[in-house]
């Protein structure tokens, strides 16, 4: 295993990835939320594609699914009293942190959930559930987010194989400022078609 985990851990991924789907979904819910596996649901992820190419849409929705509400879970921890954790671990870069999530929404939760690592995700989502961003954004970013996270990756197992993960480290900069612009552009659009909306009904 490429990462130290604690035994009871390695135990979890033992058994997650006996498990096919079902365990991509167990390890991504408690990764986004309760519990901490470096990209052990990524490097799953690109092993049960490459064995089993055509399930990978499968594995890479189980992956989505289990994240995104593992970071609904985390959501409501925060909103139930975890300010004071929030400032504990962000630190100096809590001010920033409140004012990007308040201020930017539902495009500051995707931005924060696309950047490549060492961004600290889950800071943003104590963050979001702490200050109350509404859940319908957050939750509709995440997906975005993880859909496109997951379904990227299984599409580059299924391409490079065992090198999916290295590949995608080593252009991990290229890939986000293309997703991000991708993604931006989208939001754009949909923004000019909901405002010019009401004028053609009228």
């Amino acid at each position: 295993m490429p990462f130290q985990l604690s035994t009871w851990k390695q135990k979890i991924v033992g058994f997650a990835g006996a498990l096919g789907a079902p365990g991509l979904f167990l390890i991504s819910f408690l990764d986004s939320s309760v519990l901490t596996f470096p990209v052990i649901n990524d490097l799953l992820l690109i092993e049960l594609s490459i064995e089993h190419p055509a399930r990978m849409p499968l594995y890479a929705l189980m992956a989505a699914t289990g994240s995104v509400l593992g970071c609904v879970l985390l959501y409501f921890i925060a909103r139930k009293g975890g300010e004071a954790f929030f400032h504990r671990k962000a630190g100096q870069r809590g001010a920033a942190i409140r004012h990007w999530v308040e201020e930017n929404g539902f495009v500051g939760m995707l931005l924060a959930a696309l950047l490549p690592p060492p961004t600290p995700f889950k800071i943003f989502v104590f963050a979001a559930g702490v200050f109350e961003v509404p859940l319908w954004s957050y939750t509709a970013a995440i997906t975005l987010a993880r859909t496109i996270r997951y379904f990227s990756i299984g599409y580059l197992a299924i391409r490079y194989g065992n090198d999916a993960l290295p590949y995608l480290k080593s252009h991990k900069l290229e890939a986000t400022v293309v997703i991000v612009l991708f993604v931006l552009l989208s939001y754009l659009v949909s923004r000019v078609i909901l405002r010019h909306k009401p004028q053609q009904s009228a």
